[in-house]
């Protein structure tokens, strides 16, 4: 079955280069990225890990913990390690997962209908504190995932969680956000100090709240 948005994101145990995981104790109070990978030793692969590792710090500061998964076994991961520090300038900071026997693949309905029975498409899931899938996204294979898209929605999700706004097309960090159509205009002036300016009933803008509730 798929996963959907708002479902509790399935918990599991296994074993990763960083040492044996239970997800759910492993994520604990923070903010997840799950993202699959069909197979050890691919090329666009090996450039997405290489980037989640040079972007790991701007995770930390969300509080967002961020692991990869691929159906090769723990010593095929070894060696691929070694190849992405080589060809990415950047070591593998976060756990791998191995998932040789496609378990979890299954689990998160990862295992691609029209290839090979253990071919894993390349999923991203984005999981809240509370375990729920806020964020989806399958990538084809030959298209790099877009991580700072996903960092996007990241602080989008942790902004509109705190603060009751939500932010309109291609926004941006810093940029003006939409306050909730199901806030009385009373409510939004003591809500938003800054004020608002309202382009229809239902669409009212307001400068982002400061700063942004990183890591919440």
């Amino acid at each position: 079955m798929a996963i959907r948005l708002g479902d509790t994101a399935p918990d599991f145990s296994a074993e990763t280069t960083d040492g044996p995981i239970q997800f759910h104790e492993w994520l604990g109070d923070s903010w997840g990225i799950l993202f699959s990978h069909p197979k050890d030793y691919t090329p666009v692969c090996t450039t997405e890990l290489g980037t989640v590792a040079a972007m790991k710090p701007e995770f930390d500061r969300r509080n967002v913990k961020v692991v990869g998964l691929s159906v090769d076994p723990l010593e095929d991961h070894m060696g691929w390690a070694k190849d992405i520090e080589e060809t990415q300038g950047h070591a593998l900071n976060f756990p791998l997962i191995a998932d040789p026997g496609a378990k979890i693949a299954n689990l998160y309905d990862m295992v691609h209908p029209n290839a090979l029975e253990t071919f894993t498409v390349r999923s991203v899931f984005l999981i809240g504190p509370d375990k729920k899938v806020k964020l989806t996204i399958t990538y084809p294979p030959g298209t790099g995932r877009n991580f700072d898209e996903v960092l996007r929605v990241v602080d989008s999700l942790q902004l509109t969680a705190k603060h009751e706004v939500a932010t309109p097309a291609n926004w941006k960090p810093g940029e003006d956000v939409i306050i909730v159509p199901n806030m009385s205009d009373d409510d939004a002036k003591v809500k938003f100090p800054a004020g608002f300016k309202t382009i229809k009933p239902y669409l009212r803008v307001t400068p982002q709240p400061a700063p942004t509730p990183l890591g919440q």
